[in-house]
């Protein structure tokens, strides 16, 4: 191709990327109104410029003949991430096809732009070094690094859009630390030997978030199998759509169906999505006969003996007063296991030891970007407050987080798998 031709195709590129980044804004007030517009715009501006920096360093350096397809490539995602944002303006479910052909690649696109902006910016400094020295082919040795970001969110793919089946055991803890701490969790990826005398079978649903990634079907076949470890508990810890799924009324309500066939043992707690459409998630709860506690509690009996349960509903501020006042209202039963349903674990910080046997919680989606799959602990998250994954301690008191079922937008679970498990609970008497 020529490099009239190059420039051409370059041109007509920036010009989408531009009409993008000034078209979609506009159009979203006018249809949806400021907020999502605002939203929309930070998205294109962020990850379009990510994009076309990456994009004017790989046309420098592949070959000539590989250019067009490089700058085609660029246009077409482009183009999906566009319609994909267009069609949030009225969201709502669409079908398997337009999810494969526009949402996945057109979030894929957008989750590598965003990469690419400060990938990017930490490139800069080391071609200015190697320029400034100007040693020989070391900028060519390097310059397969512009595609790192892209590399990672195509990977990312497969890990967002599956999930991996656990068996889970916790142990009930009589004392413990002082201040959170992490402690090992018994995991297996296939069902473990038996106990002489078996604990309570927990099944949790955590964030599953339906939406392009995760469909009607997929969420009801990912129940189904975890139904057939026949458990004592369903508990459902929050977060159940996305823009989308709050667009399309009764779809929440079909996913959850096959839980109506053991309703009464089914519980569920608001997450902080689930606040952006309250009605349609009582709805769909409703509908299959779940019960929702919200800042509730609900005293049934297990194979364990009898078990208080407590729900908190979902708050962004005053976390510990909320939990004080909660816990406080539904005191401690004697001779009850005690669990708490807390969307959010960051709250379990202000928990006083022997205030529950076992938190269960979701919403970090494991730490998004970790070394999980790799089988290490380690993720993004893991030098702050928020617990990630896993089990932790506090006092007496346990907390599970649940990596969820799903997540939300873009595909960066990276190295960080989401969760189908089922939880076997361990009196202390084990």
């Amino acid at each position: 191709m020529s490099a009239q031709a190059t420039q051409s195709l370059q041109m007509r590129l920036y010009q989408q990327a531009a009409a993008s980044i000034v078209g979609v804004p506009v159009y979203a007030w006018f249809a949806r109104g400021r907020t999502y517009s605002i939203f929309v715009a930070i998205v294109l501006l962020l990850a379009g410029s990510g994009a076309v920096a990456t994009e004017v360093h790989l046309i420098g350096w592949v070959g000539a003949e590989l250019v067009p397809w490089i700058i085609g490539l660029w246009i077409v995602g482009c183009l999906s991430a566009t319609v994909h944002l267009v069609y949030l303006v009225r969201a709502r479910l669409r079908s398997r096809l337009f999810r494969t052909l526009i949402s996945v690649p057109g979030q894929t696109i957008i989750a590598a732009g965003f990469l690419a902006g400060p990938w990017q910016l930490l490139l800069w400094p080391i071609r200015a070094v190697v320029g400034a020295l100007d040693w020989s082919g070391a900028l060519a040795m390097i310059q397969w690094l512009d595609g790192v970001p892209f590399g990672v969110a195509i990977v990312s793919i497969a890990t967002s859009a599956r999930v991996r089946a656990e068996w889970v055991r916790v142990r009930l803890a009589t004392d413990g630390p002082e201040s959170t701490e992490r402690v090992p969790v018994e995991r297996y990826r296939r069902r473990p030997e038996s106990l002489d005398r078996p604990g309570l079978r927990i099944v949790q649903i955590s964030d599953p978030h339906l939406g392009p990634w995760q469909s009607v079907r997929s969420l009801q076949r990912i129940i189904a199998s975890l139904l057939e470890h026949e458990p004592d508990l369903v508990l459902l810890t929050g977060d159940f759509l996305t823009m989308e799924g709050q667009g399309t009324p009764g779809a929440l309500g079909a996913a959850l169906a096959p839980l109506a066939s053991i309703a009464d043992r089914c519980f569920a707690i608001f997450g902080n999505h689930d606040h952006e459409a309250p009605q349609e998630v009582r709805s769909a709860l409703e509908q299959n006969g779940i019960t929702l506690l919200v800042d509730q509690e609900a005293v049934i009996t297990t194979p364990i003996g009898p078990v208080q349960l407590v729900g908190a509903d979902y708050v962004g501020r005053g976390r510990e007063e909320h939990l004080e006042q909660l816990l406080a209202r539904y005191p401690r039963i004697p001779d009850h296991h005690r669990l708490l349903l807390l969307h959010d674990p960051l709250g379990f910080h202000y928990l006083e030891s022997g205030a529950v046997d076992l938190t269960l919680s979701g919403h970090t989606h494991g730490g998004q970007l970790g070394l999980v799959s790799f089988g290490l602990d380690w993720t993004v998250l893991k030098s702050s407050r928020w617990p990630d994954h896993g089990l932790f301690d506090k006092g007496s008191n346990r907390l599970y987080v649940h990596r969820g079922t799903g997540f939300y937008g873009f595909p960066l679970r990276i190295g960080v798998p989401g969760e189908t498990s089922l939880i076997e609970l361990i009196p202390h008497s084990h």
